[in-house]
């Protein structure tokens, strides 16, 4: 484990917090050697450490009595002082709902009960690599202006890097590898447009499609399929379920940049057009 995963010689600062009493001595076991140590039983322990220790990562079980993980959370996230600090889940909550429950409420990973160290660990040295970092500039960035909302879903992450660096200075831009949990994400989270992958496992974009056509909302929301196989059927297969634009890989920025801007425009035209319709009506 150590082999694959560099942990800096200044140790980090990790908040654990669980009613269970044996949760709470495994974790500290495990990790004690790597990481300084913090552990509560509940939302009030979590906030008399946080009065004197400023923690790198906060880990929190989700079934707690009085305030469960997902309240803590939504308090974090709502306070100056807290809510850059990434939040993992360590749960026994195994329902693909309660994942995206979490992550839409900004967990930045779910890691189901039992967990073994290296598990925790690569979770939580995961969240200071490039993607981390990624995902906290798309956030800034979304702060401090109203932009267009866009997802990126492909299942190789150098290529969600790619895109992202040619769209984050512009838009709000959001990441995803599996194509399993895209219509939970869409159901809590208004996009504008979709870049999707056309080849992925499990799911490929061609079965996507309808299903998020098919969602309220989504109607008119601009599909671009975004592969390495542009073959005269893909195109064709791609447009008569409902994609709006077909980019090959590889591409350059500025044809993305050009594609993204006019189909985000013709939506936008159409959505108005829509309306006055139904005014008129």
């Amino acid at each position: 484990m150590q082999n694959k995963i560099i942990i800096p010689a200044k140790k980090r600062k990790i908040i654990y917090i669980d009613d269970v009493n044996y949760n709470l001595i495994t974790f500290n076991k495990g990790l004690s050697k790597y990481y300084e140590i913090y552990l509560g039983e509940s939302a009030l322990f979590m906030y008399k450490i946080l009065e004197n220790v400023a923690p790198d990562v906060i880990v929190l079980d989700v079934n707690m009595p009085n305030v469960d993980g997902y309240e803590i959370i939504k308090e974090l996230k709502n306070d100056k002082r807290y809510c850059e600090i990434p939040v993992i889940f360590l749960t026994s909550n195994i329902d693909r709902k309660d994942i995206v429950k979490g992550l839409g409420l900004g967990a930045v990973d779910y890691i189901l009960k039992p967990f073994n160290a290296e598990k925790v660990i690569e979770s939580i040295e995961k969240q200071f690599t490039i993607e981390s970092e990624i995902r906290k500039a798309a956030k800034q960035t979304a702060a401090e202006k109203r932009q267009e909302s866009i997802l990126i879903i492909d299942d190789i992450p150098s290529m969600l890097r790619t895109i992202h660096h040619a769209l984050h200075n512009k838009y709000e831009v959001h990441l995803l590898s599996n194509p399993e949990v895209v219509i939970d994400f869409l159901r809590s989270n208004k996009i504008d447009l979709i870049l999707l992958d056309y080849l992925m496992p499990v799911m490929s974009g061609f079965d996507l499609i309808p299903k998020i056509k098919g969602m309220d909302g989504y109607e008119i929301t601009p599909i671009i399929i975004v592969t390495s196989e542009r073959t005269a059927k893909n195109v064709r297969d791609s447009m008569l379920l409902g994609a709006s634009d077909f980019i090959a890989k590889p591409f350059e920025s500025e044809e993305l940049n050009y594609k993204v801007e006019r189909q985000l425009r013709l939506a936008k035209e159409m959505r108005e057009k829509i309306e006055n319709d139904f005014l008129l009506y």
